[in-house]
C-alpha cells in the first residue's frame, strides 16, 4: 500500500512538473515572439505601414505575431499542416463521439465510455471558451497542438467504431482488489526482502 501511494505521488509530481514546464515554455515563446513582432513592425517600410502593400490576411499585419495564432506558419511536424480553423473543428468532431456513444448500446458505466465522454466534454468546453486562442486550448488539453487534437478525435472515432462492432466492453471483467491484506509480509512467508536463499549463503 505504501509503495502504491509513493508511486501515485511520484506520478502526480511528474505530471505537475510537466504541465508547469509546458506552461512556462509557452509563456516564454509568446514573450519572445511578441518582442520579435514589435521589432519587425518598427522596421517595416513606411509604404507598407500605409497599406500600400497588399495584405493577404484579413488580420492587420501589426496584429500578427509570428508562430502564434494567425501568425503560425508551421506545426513543426512533418506531414501536419497548420490549420487556423482547428479549434472550431474540434467541437463538432468531439460532439460526434458523444453522439455515437449515446446512440450505442454500450453501458453508461463501461470504463471506456466514461473516459471518452469525459475527454470529449472537456475538450469541447476548452474549444468553445477559447475559439480565438489556440495556444490556450493546447495548454488546457495538454495533449499536443490543436491540429493534433483534431486528428486525435478522428482516430478515437475509429476506435469507437471497433469497440462497438466487437462489443469489447463485454470482455472487460471486474477485478477483485484486496486492500490491506491480513498477511503483514504480503504472503511471502518468513523470508525478508533482500535475504538470500540458504543454498546461496553456503
Amino acid at each position: 500500500q505504501n509503495n502504491s501511494s509513493t508511486i501515485t505521488l511520484v506520478l502526480h509530481y511528474t505530471s505537475t512538473m510537466m504541465s508547469a514546464s509546458i506552461l512556462l515554455r509557452n509563456q516564454a515563446r509568446r514573450a519572445l515572439l511578441s518582442t520579435i513582432a514589435r521589432r519587425e513592425v518598427s522596421r517595416r517600410p513606411v509604404a507598407c505601414n500605409k497599406n500600400l502593400v497588399r495584405c493577404f490576411s484579413a488580420q492587420p499585419l501589426e496584429d500578427l505575431i509570428p508562430g502564434i495564432g494567425k501568425g503560425k506558419t508551421s506545426t513543426g511536424i512533418v506531414g501536419l499542416d497548420v490549420d487556423h480553423d482547428a479549434v472550431s473543428k474540434m467541437i463538432p468532431k468531439y460532439q460526434a463521439l458523444l453522439d455515437k456513444l449515446a446512440a450505442s448500446d454500450m453501458p453508461p458505466d463501461a470504463q471506456y465510455r466514461i473516459n471518452v465522454e469525459k475527454i470529449a466534454r472537456y475538450r469541447i468546453k476548452a474549444a468553445q471558451e477559447n475559439l480565438d486562442d489556440p495556444e490556450k486550448v493546447e495548454e488546457l488539453c495538454n495533449c499536443g497542438q490543436v491540429e493534433e487534437l483534431v486528428i486525435q478525435a478522428d482516430n478515437e472515432m475509429i476506435v469507437v467504431d471497433m469497440y462497438l462492432r466487437n462489443r469489447w466492453w463485454e470482455l472487460v471483467k471486474p477485478v477483485e482488489i484486496e486492500y490491506n491484506p491480513e498477511d503483514e509480509d504480503g504472503g511471502h512467508g518468513d523470508i525478508e526482502w533482500g535475504d538470500a536463499p540458504e543454498d546461496d549463503k553456503k
